[in-house]
């Protein structure tokens, strides 16, 4: 059988690619930073996949990947992890180029953006730079571009909901007139497996989209239309990167620095070369389907909870570690607790309440958690706004509202939270089914004498916010 190694394997693009290239008889070798964000969410024969622990900005780590490997996809992006993404993004593209050419491998397929014009932006202009240094490479590589996908979690498509849900009249910025050509993730995916090992890819760079051009607004109108909903639209040419990078964190679900970054690109056209994408259409035979059809298909699955990963669950949406490791272990001294308990009457239900915790479901109805979550983002947090990904089911990794989730247990009635809220300090949220009880600690380590300030400062409202729950959850039906 042969081995496809798969980088960038719990990003939103990768995690949805290990089904679709075990369906073509390939093993997938999955590479993370961190084995312990991985989760077979697609319950997989552990005969078709293997998950290793790579970190490509330490060259000493890529002793991990095998040697005889056949085809491998590049799809590692750093929109916004920090200020400095480009040199981290050419070092990565770097150390990987050296040693894919130590292995079997024959082919190279990356995923890039829709970089036609002359003035890039910051984010396109790495991809850019990251695809020549691929191109340099021994090994053929195949160019992917692809301009906004349209898909169930995607970062540009969360934003096109909340601004049409939320905003029954936008008064927004001018670049909402930028001309793109989006893409259905399902499409993407075609694309990416149909050209795997094609010889007539080869050195070579495609953009890839639907047969559809429009502007932002065109998009905007278009899924309003097709949720049935009455919106207006003005637009202001006064409206600066830096407001309209605030103008999205508030409204949508998006943190500031990828707002950031993603305001810098919406002002690019991101239009494909019609020669190019239909060259790469008779290679593969692969159609996309309409905008519209796109828009359709997403919320069908949404509906349905049938979302398999989403950028909210990416590290850009809230702290720069990459790691959960370094929090697994919760501390036990120079820490505050608040430990609480409280009988139940049925085990299965208040596990159940616990995994149902935040998103739609929300904290119980307490209103502090809302006030909380606004707090956090004119702090520059992520707030409540990030949500769940589905609406009962929590994974180790999974962003819950402005927690991230460490670990998590049905069987054993553990739920471990880290806090990614703007803190002086370090917070984690704990809940037990043992013994007839339900126990809820909360720990907090604090960072300095603000630390321990801000816990003083909060622990009248915890009577209210943590005692209110945990009756909640403990209650019987």
């Amino acid at each position: 059988m042969e081995k496809i190694l798969l980088t960038g394997a719990t990003g939103y693009i990768g995690k949805r690619m290990i089904s679709v290239i075990v369906a073509q008889g390939y093993k997938v070798i999955c590479c993370c930073r961190d084995v312990d964000r991985f989760e077979n969410v697609l319950e997989l024969d552990d005969n078709r996949f293997e998950v290793i622990e790579v970190d490509f900005l330490k060259p000493e780590t890529l002793k991990n990947i095998p040697d005889d490997i056949t085809g491998a996809y590049y799809l590692m992006h750093s929109m916004s992890t920090s200020e400095d993404y480009e040199d981290s993004e050419k070092k990565c593209a770097h150390n990987f180029s050296e040693y894919i050419e130590k292995t079997h491998c024959k082919h190279i397929v990356y995923l890039s953006g829709l970089v036609n014009e002359k003035q890039l932006s910051k984010h396109l202009s790495s991809r850019y730079h990251v695809e020549k240094i691929l191109m340099e490479c021994k090994i053929p590589v195949t160019v992917l571009r692809a301009g906004i996908i349209i898909g169930s979690g995607s970062a540009s498509f969360e934003i096109i909901r909340d601004l049409v849900e939320k905003l029954p009249l936008m008064i927004a910025p001018k670049w909402l007139y930028t001309k793109c050509q989006p893409i259905g993730i399902a499409n993407v995916l075609d694309f990416l497996i149909f050209v795997l090992f094609k010889e007539q890819s080869y050195r070579k760079d495609f953009d890839i989209g639907c047969d559809d051009v429009l502007t932002y607004k065109d998009m905007l109108l278009k899924f309003a239309e097709v949720r049935g909903l009455q919106r207006t639209i003005f637009t202001l040419p006064v409206m600066t990167p830096k407001l309209s990078s605030y103008w999205l964190y508030f409204i949508t679900s998006t943190s500031y620095t990828l707002a950031k970054a993603l305001v810098g690109s919406m002002k690019v056209e991101v239009v494909c070369r019609p020669e190019s994408l239909a060259q790469i259409k008779s290679i593969t035979q692969v159609q996309p389907f309409s905008y519209e059809s796109a828009l359709k298909r997403t919320l069908a699955k949404i509906q349905s909870s049938e979302i398999i990963s989403s950028w909210k669950d990416s590290f850009i949406s809230s702290r720069n570690d990459s790691s959960l490791k370094a929090y697994q272990d919760v501390p036990k001294y120079g820490c505050f607790t608040d430990l609480r308990s409280e009988e139940y009457d049925n085990r299965e239900a208040c596990i159940r309440r616990i995994f149902q915790l935040g998103g739609n479901n929300g904290w119980y109805g307490q209103g502090l958690w809302k006030i909380r979550g606004f707090i956090d983002k004119l702090f520059g947090g992520p707030g409540i706004r990030r949500g769940r990904r589905h609406p009962e089911d929590l994974k180790d990794g999974d962003a819950l509202d402005f927690w991230r989730v460490l670990y998590a247990d049905r069987k054993e009635g553990i739920l471990i939270l880290l806090a990614e809220m703007k803190l002086p300090g370090e917070a984690w949220l704990m809940f037990k089914v043992h013994k007839n009880k339900i126990w809820q600690k909360a720990v907090f380590r604090p960072k300095g004498l603000w630390g321990r300030l801000y816990w003083i400062m909060v622990l009248p409202f915890h009577g209210f916010i943590f005692n209110g729950m945990i009756k909640n959850l403990g209650r019987s039906n």
